[in-house]
């Protein structure tokens, strides 16, 4: 075959209608060869003559869409030094835009070494050929029909975020065609699709779409990684997820679920995992970065080269201080926004890539880039501001223009709800956690608030188990976190005590309540709004089965309706999602704050009050008169104003409502309990009695 110089950029493989570009970095490589593969994996090798700032590149005419290809990459192997290249093990392209499917562990072997028990086993290089083992990659043809498709563009106070896996959330669905069950075309579909409007989520945070590649040891196991955490190509939809092929046709498949989700005014973020890679420690499979050049992708121990940092617990931490690793990061960001029209992205452990050398450094490379570039800039950009590194935990340090996931807001409203929580730190969090995100300069939307997310108990075992049970993961248990702030009011696990069952069935309530009166941006992990359970398993990582699967048939739909209405009036009222932190002062005139904290006597909380460990009632004077904000045609916003009372002791308490100057009628408008009447309306001074664990919420008229 005919080969032409073709040009260093742009990365990857790039189709021009009458051939294929072709170009991989390698900064340590002594030779590469680009392996074609046709339809009986017959290989056919082309070695790239042509090397420019490092990127080994040529032109192949004639060659286009649906073209299988890999790498081979030629050098030294001296892990000693970090030098890891195996010419015997084929690659699969960093920047592939679509991977054909998973790794076949048993096909042949995929370390770079002899496999054996010794601890310096991969000192020793293995010649064994590992093309019949590893997905190809795909040549695609880019163009893609999007008609007029816009992006929801929702503003961040009037963002609902729903948690969700591809696959999980249609799998078991009986409302979806049976061959798109699972699949991006199975979210996209009508019934998937309205179930979601219905709901009255802005936008699905799906969990990790970038292709997957399973750890050797699951599939020892009989297990997957259903999470997704183990990404082996970045710009590639993962193959798995598609019905309609994995020769490029996901790709077509995933911009048509992206499509047909804006259709509904539903945004799409994808949680994405830039901090480690699907090749482990050193003792782990060659599959792609690590037999490209493990010297520029990885972090490795300075005086250490054999071993990796591990900031992730994963056993690799790629390495954005690299210029061409920190260009993969944004070169696939951009991929996903300019082509596959994305709406933003939940970046998984992003202390890691904020590490410069070992600190975490909010002025980082990667920040800088992304704060410089006109598209990144623009979209959603949401940090889980951790990693498992020192000092990894860096909640409300993150800079303008990014969200959080806070952990302190999940972990206060999870102790309050079991009375471990005095009420100053469950009112700060309530208000959007100022105290975290307004001297930098960001807005209460800064805060995304959670309950739970995937990473833990639903919310139906949170309340269901004091423990995790994870003994399916084949551990012992021993996986997953033991803070897990639950409490199972009694019996742990299932149970037919009609008593136990209905403070279960209320504490839902409450928590899915807290959440959605919060400041801040709520975020549902899918399936809580039904009482999903994984039957106790807080780390069902490798449970690509029913357990995680949503189980329709046993949805409670009362609670999904009770979840429906919180949404609703959420955002039929601008009172409970400000764009500005609460003050406690007047400002418009209204001749009342914007926020009033009460006893349940109906006096105002004193700084006594608020320090008192053991408090844990309170009310809440919502002033929707004082909401200085305007819409954006600058107008001034008015809402409704409300009374909202917490109870989280055991026993029930009766609250005085306020004097008449806060309203002198109020309305019951939702209640956790069942013990409040809804028909007649209260007056100012007006006593309520609030069942023990619940709350209730009240409108002025």
């Amino acid at each position: 075959m005919q080969a032409w110089p073709g040009k260093p950029f742009p990365l990857g493989p790039e189709w021009d209608g009458s051939g294929t570009n072709f170009s991989l970095f390698s900064e340590h490589a002594e030779r590469v060869e680009l392996c074609l593969f046709d339809g009986n994996d017959e290989e056919l090798r082309i070695e790239l003559q042509e090397r420019e700032a490092f990127n080994w590149h040529c032109y192949l005419p004639g060659v286009g869409p649906g073209q299988r290809y890999g790498y081979r990459v030629y050098g030294a192997y001296d892990p000693a030094s970090g030098r890891r290249f195996n010419p015997a093990k084929l690659l699969i392209d960093p920047y592939a835009k679509a991977i054909e499917g998973p790794v076949d562990w048993n096909a042949a072997n995929t370390l770079p070494y002899v496999p054996s028990a010794d601890d310096d086993a991969d000192l020793y290089l293995d010649d064994e050929d590992d093309a019949e083992a590893i997905p190809k990659c795909v040549v695609v043809d880019p163009h893609f029909d999007w008609d007029d498709d816009r992006r929801p563009a929702h503003p961040w106070n009037e963002m609902v975020i729903y948690e969700v896996h591809v696959k999980g959330f249609t799998k078991l669905s009986n409302e979806v065609r049976e061959d798109l069950r699972g699949t991006y075309a199975g979210l996209a579909s009508e019934p998937a699709i309205e179930y979601l409007r219905a709901l009255g989520v802005t936008a699905v945070e799906l969990l990790p779409v970038h292709h997957i590649i399973d750890e050797g040891f699951l599939h020892d196991r009989g297990l997957t990684n259903y999470w997704g955490y183990s990404s082996i190509g970045y710009l590639a939809p993962h193959a798995l997820y598609a019905a309609t092929g994995s020769r490029g046709e996901q790709v077509r498949e995933f911009k048509g679920m992206v499509k047909a989700l804006h259709g509904a005014g539903i945004e799409v973020i994808l949680d994405v995992v830039y901090n480690h890679t699907a090749e482990g420690n050193h003792l782990g499979p060659v599959l792609s970065f690590k037999g490209v050049d493990n010297q520029s992708y990885y972090r490795l121990v300075p005086d250490d080269p054999r071993h990796y940092m591990d900031f992730t617990g994963t056993g690799n931490s790629l390495n954005p201080v690299h210029p061409s690793v920190l260009r993969l990061i944004m070169d696939s960001l951009r991929y996903f926004v300019i082509e596959c029209h994305v709406d933003g992205f939940r970046f998984d452990l992003a202390s890691a890539l904020a590490r410069e050398f070992y600190e975490v450094d909010r002025l980082s490379a990667f920040f800088d880039t992304i704060h410089q570039d006109p598209v990144l800039s623009q979209v959603k950009l949401i940090a889980e501001p951790w990693d498992v590194g020192p000092g990894g935990y860096q909640v409300g340090n993150f800079p303008v223009l990014w969200a959080e996931w806070n952990g302190l807001y999940r972990d206060t409203m999870r102790d309050f709800w079991r009375a471990q929580s005095n009420v100053a730190q469950f009112a700060s969090r309530f208000t959007g956690s100022s105290d975290l995100y307004q001297l930098d300069g960001r807005a209460p939307f800064a805060s995304i608030n959670f309950i739970t997310a995937h990473d833990g108990f639903t919310l139906h075992d949170l309340v269901s188990y004091n423990g995790k049970h994870n003994e399916a993961n084949g551990e012992d248990n021993n996986d997953g976190t033991d803070d897990n702030r639950s409490w199972n009011h009694g019996v742990e696990g299932p149970t037919d005590d009609p008593e136990v069952a209905a403070l279960r069935a209320r504490q839902q309530r409450n928590f899915l309540a807290t959440l959605f009166l919060s400041q801040g941006v709520p975020m549902l992990l899918g399936g809580d709004e039904f009482g999903r359970s994984q039957r106790g398993n807080n780390n069902a990582w490798c449970q690509d089965n029913e357990l995680s699967w949503f189980r329709w048939d046993e949805a409670d739909e009362e609670l999904t309706e009770f979840t429906r209405r919180l949404i609703e009036l959420r955002q039929a009222h601008p009172v409970f999602r400000r764009s500005r932190f609460l003050s406690g002062h007047e400002t418009k005139g209204s001749g009342l704050p914007d926020v009033w904290w009460f006893r349940p006597d109906g006096r105002r909380m004193t700084q006594k009050d608020w320090q008192r460990p053991d408090a844990h009632t309170l009310g809440v004077f919502l002033n929707g008169a004082e909401i200085t904000e305007r819409t954006p045609e600058g107008d001034e916003i008015d809402d409704d104003s409300f009374l909202l009372l917490f109870n989280a002791y055991g026993d029930e308490i009766t609250f005085t409502l306020p004097t008449r100057r806060f309203g002198a009628r109020w309305s019951l408008e939702l209640a956790t309990s069942n013990d409040l009447p809804a028909g007649p309306m209260w007056t100012a001074r007006s006593q309520v009695t609030l069942e023990g664990r619940s709350l209730a919420l009240f409108k002025r008229v």
